[in-house]
């Protein structure tokens, strides 16, 4: 009995020692990887105050760039979210030719590198570009304006929106979609009485990382943006145009006012997720 009960707590032990070795290595990974990072920008961002952070941020290249990543993320978020319910609505609710076509062709986005997003945008819309001659014809400007940045923008975050709504939809059937048809109701009404409600919080979730998302977006930005200061500049670019002119104060301000907003959207995202679980 007692080699017994001393084996059983040999092998508790073991465990214990397990599973607090790899809390150990998953913290120690986050805290190398993410969180020592993170935490050095906000140090070297408030080592002298609040002062030159504001005097940083509201300077005139700064809010210009503040101006122009609103601009180009919530129009992105915009097309994003009208092209995602529609996607998620054809791949779920309809059986069609190409269906499994366009179920791959939403998650390009996350296989390609958004370098190469950007030149595939400048070989189809600029100016010697596939569609850019008979555009810039007709007055219009898309690559190294506001239009292309935008454009990069909604491709890389596209998935998001769809892959948010899709599983909420597949999961709540359309029963209640055909009881209301049935009773006369058209397809806006029952999108907006039936459908709507039911993806309401998987929407707000996929809107809110999609807007994440196009906050940061850097590389696909780059390579159409042309980076005019005051003009075609976002915070991300406006980070790396203060440090290649040895401007740190204003690099480690824009970034910790996107990692402020990033986390601040991590947190409405988990909000979001757990009154939907909750509610379900």
């Amino acid at each position: 009995m007692a080699d017994a009960s001393g084996i059983v707590a040999v092998q508790g032990n073991r465990r214990t020692v397990s599973r607090y070795g790899l809390r150990f290595v998953a913290l120690g990974y986050l805290l190398v990887l993410l969180a020592a990072p993170v935490a050095m920008v906000f140090y070297r961002s408030f080592q002298h105050g609040v002062g030159p952070i504001w005097r940083s941020l509201t300077s005139a290249e700064a809010r210009s760039a503040i101006e122009v990543t609103l601009i180009v993320a919530i129009s992105a978020v915009v097309l994003n979210t009208i092209f995602g319910v529609g996607a998620a609505l054809l791949l779920v609710r309809r059986r069609f030719p190409g269906r499994h076509l366009l179920d791959v062709l939403v998650d390009i986005p996350q296989a390609v590198s958004p370098i190469v997003v950007g030149l595939a945008l400048i070989l189809v819309y600029g100016k010697f570009g596939f569609f850019g001659s008979w555009i810039e014809r007709n007055g219009l400007k898309i690559i190294f304006s506001l239009p292309g940045m935008v454009l990069a923008t909604a491709f890389v975050s596209l998935p998001l929106v769809v892959r948010s709504v899709a599983p909420v939809l597949a999961e709540i059937g359309d029963e209640q979609e055909q009881a209301a048809r049935t009773l006369g109701a058209n397809r806006w009404q029952t999108f907006r009485r039936i459908t709507f409600p039911s993806i309401r919080d998987a929407l707000a979730y996929g809107v809110v990382l999609s807007l994440a998302r196009s906050l940061g977006e850097y590389g696909a930005v780059t390579v159409v943006s042309g980076h005019v200061v005051g003009k075609t500049m976002t915070l991300t670019l406006f980070i790396d145009e203060r440090l290649q002119n040895f401007d740190q104060t204003a690099a480690y301000s824009a970034a910790v006012l996107l990692a402020i907003i990033a986390m601040g959207s991590l947190l409405i995202s988990r909000r979001i997720r757990t009154r939907s679980r909750s509610s379900s």
